[in-house]
């Protein structure tokens, strides 16, 4: 029989970026400001740059969302596995 050791509560403050809410990780918001930055491009609220600016701004706010679903969705494999 092994002792498995239980966690003392006062030394056990970070959680396993897997089960933290999506919210509050560093990644949501680095890509949601992604995201946004993307979005306004696309959409033409900032004037500059013109037809190439909103392709790229609509390039960026996909490849941004599509990568933070992939990071969360590969770190729930792990903590499954």
């Amino acid at each position: 029989m092994t002792d498995t050791p239980t966690p003392n509560p006062t030394t056990t403050n970070t959680q396993d970026p897997a089960q933290r809410r999506g919210f509050t990780t560093s990644e949501f918001w680095l890509s949601t400001i992604a995201t946004v930055a993307g979005i306004l491009l696309a959409s033409g609220a900032l004037p500059e740059g013109g037809t190439a600016a909103q392709i790229t701004g609509g390039i960026l706010a996909v490849l941004a969302s599509l990568g933070y679903t992939a990071s969360r969705t590969s770190l729930k494999k792990q903590d499954r596995t």
